[in-house]
């Protein structure tokens, strides 16, 4: 009889996934592409990596204005961070404030 395989991957599009990426350096609104017109959200960021950055407070608003939903340091030899679960969870729109000379790489999803 022999082992058959459970899963037929190849030909199949079991590999499709919505996920997106940006860099900033600036404060503002995240767009959904470096230097791009289109703003993010609703969206779940799963993926934050900065170098060079002193402080960023990302805000679920469109503004730097009510709670601030994710802030962290990063240094100059950078961090990657992998959001466990579902990321984190921005309803209506993402606004960066970003300190410092470097830059973020968000990967999101919506």
């Amino acid at each position: 009889v022999g082992l058959r395989p459970h899963l037929n991957l190849i030909g199949e599009n079991n590999m499709s996934s919505d996920q997106k990426f940006t860099t900033l350096t600036a404060d503002g609104q995240v767009k959904t592409a470096s230097g791009g017109s289109t703003n993010i959200g609703p969206a779940r960021v799963t993926y934050i990596q900065g170098t060079g950055i002193t402080n960023i407070k990302l805000y679920d608003a469109a503004t730097a204005s009510g709670s601030i939903v994710f802030e962290a340091t990063f240094g100059d030899e950078g961090l990657d961070i992998y959001v466990p679960g579902n990321g984190i969870r921005f309803e209506t729109t993402i606004y960066a404030d970003v300190t410092g000379t470097g830059s973020i790489t968000l990967g999101y999803t919506g």
